[in-house]
C-alpha cells in the first residue's frame, strides 16, 4: 500500500514537473516571437490592424500619430494638441441635440471620468460634429448637466471640416469608410480611442458599450506603466 503511494505521488511529481516545463517553454516563445504582450498594440491603419511594436523595430519612428488641432474647449479657451502634450486621453466624436449613440456614450464615458477624476496625467477630449449649433455656451451648459469636470474631460468646438478632417484622417473615427468621405459630410459614430503621450493611437473601443469602457480603463492602467 505504501509503495503504491509513492508511485502514485511520483507520477504526480512528474506530471507538475512537465506542466511546468510547458509553460515555461510558451513564455519562452512569446518572448522568442519579438511580442511583449505586457504592452499595448500601436494602431497605425484605419482597419484597426494592431501592430506590437517596440523601441528599435523597424517602423517605430514612423507610427501614426494624431495630426495638430486648435479649438475651443467649454470654458471659452483655446484648446490644442499641445494641450494634451504628455498626456494619456480617450478621443471621441459627439453632438449635444443627439438622440441616438451620444447619451450612451456619454454616461458611459462618466464612468471612465470617475475611474481617473484625480490622475492629471489622464484627460478625455469629445469633440461635437454639430460646431454650428454647439457653441461655447451650449457645450458649458452640457458638460454642467453631465457633470463633467472640465479640467478633465474638454468638450470642443470650432470649424466643422476641420473637426471632420481629424476625425477621418488622424483619429480614424469612421474607420476605412471615412477616408472615402470629404470633409463636408456629417460624421456619426460610437467609436472612441485611447492615445497615448506621444500621439499614437493604442486603443479602439465602442463607447456605447460598458464593457468597453471597462477594458478602456484597464487598458489605460496598463499604458500608464509603459
Amino acid at each position: 500500500m505504501v509503495l503504491l503511494r509513492f508511485k502514485a505521488a511520483s507520477r504526480v511529481q512528474h506530471i507538475s514537473a512537465g506542466c511546468l516545463l510547458v509553460v515555461v517553454g510558451l513564455l519562452l516563445g512569446r518572448c522568442k516571437s519579438g511580442h511583449n504582450y505586457e504592452r499595448l498594440p500601436f494602431y497605425n491603419t484605419a482597419d484597426f490592424t494592431a501592430d506590437w511594436i517596440s523601441p528599435g523595430d523597424k517602423g517605430y519612428d514612423s507610427i501614426h500619430k494624431i495630426g495638430a488641432f486648435a479649438l475651443r474647449n467649454q470654458l471659452g479657451h483655446v484648446f490644442t494638441n499641445d494641450s494634451l502634450k504628455g498626456k494619456i486621453y480617450t478621443a471621441n466624436f459627439f453632438f449635444t441635440v443627439c438622440s441616438s449613440i451620444c447619451p450612451k456614450m456619454m454616461f458611459n464615458l462618466k464612468k471612465l471620468q470617475d475611474s481617473f477624476r484625480t490622475n492629471k496625467e489622464v484627460q478625455m477630449v469629445s469633440f461635437t460634429v454639430m460646431p454650428e449649433t454647439d457653441s461655447v455656451a451650449r457645450l458649458a451648459a452640457y458638460g454642467e448637466s453631465m457633470d463633467i469636470y472640465p479640467t478633465k474631460w474638454h468638450l470642443l468646438t470650432g470649424d466643422e471640416q476641420v473637426i471632420n478632417t481629424l476625425g477621418r484622417q488622424s483619429f480614424f473615427a469612421e474607420k476605412k469608410e471615412g477616408l472615402q468621405k470629404d470633409a463636408t459630410e456629417f460624421l456619426h459614430t460610437q467609436v472612441m480611442l485611447l492615445i497615448d503621450k506621444e500621439s499614437r493611437i493604442r486603443g479602439v473601443y465602442d463607447a456605447t458599450l460598458p464593457p468597453d469602457i471597462d477594458r478602456a480603463v484597464a487598458d489605460i492602467r496598463t499604458l500608464m506603466q509603459e
